[in-house]
């Protein structure tokens, strides 16, 4: 199908808050090491050149071109300067987010695991047309982090540079539609 995800395609992920108003994830502003760069949303998916594009890799060794299956383990792979970083887990959620379930924050990574598990995610479709098992474009998305014991990616709080910071939680949809995404088409 036309429609489907594709390992090495190129994505952007709106995110469900309040009627998908929850802004674009992005990166924005540099972190100490060992991450990269800040991970928020933005107005737009092109706030920057390739800050809100994602590339999206296999962490099972599945080949480029192969169909993203709902279930599946990813990476995604920044585009800011052709080098954003690894989306990654790194330290804890502030206090505030802690308070609604947040459990890690996260930012970029020059590594595709800077840790057991902070930079692959598994990725599920609430369902697809047809339901086949592929994530397609559109589709309504959870994307489950493999640190530890595990969160749900999410938006939490206002964001200093960005529109949201994003975190990880415990809990699906704590509110709002908050760990709601969807993944859009991007251009190199």
């Amino acid at each position: 199908m036309a429609n489907e995800i594709k390992y090495g395609d190129l994505i952007h992920l709106q995110n469900g808050y309040n009627d998908w108003a929850g802004g674009y994830l992005d990166t924005n502003g540099h972190r100490p090491a060992p991450a990269k760069y800040g991970v928020s949303t933005a107005d737009t998916p092109t706030r920057g050149p390739g800050t809100g594009t994602w590339e999206v890799l296999s962490a099972e060794g599945k080949a480029d071109g192969t169909a993203v299956i709902s279930g599946g383990v990813i990476y995604l792979r920044n585009l800011y300067q052709d080098d954003g970083g690894y989306l990654d887990t790194n330290g804890h959620a502030s206090d505030d987010q802690k308070r609604s379930g947040g459990r890690y924050d996260v930012s970029t990574s020059p590594g595709k695991d800077r840790g057991e598990g902070t930079g692959r995610w598994r990725i599920f479709a609430q369902t697809s047309s047809p339901t086949d098992q592929a994530v397609r474009l559109g589709d309504v998305l959870l994307l489950w982090n493999l640190y530890g014991s595990g969160s749900f990616l999410e938006t939490n709080s206002t964001a200093g540079p960005g529109l949201y910071d994003v975190c990880t939680n415990a809990y699906f949809n704590r509110a709002a539609d908050v760990t709601l995404w969807k993944a859009l088409t991007a251009e190199a």
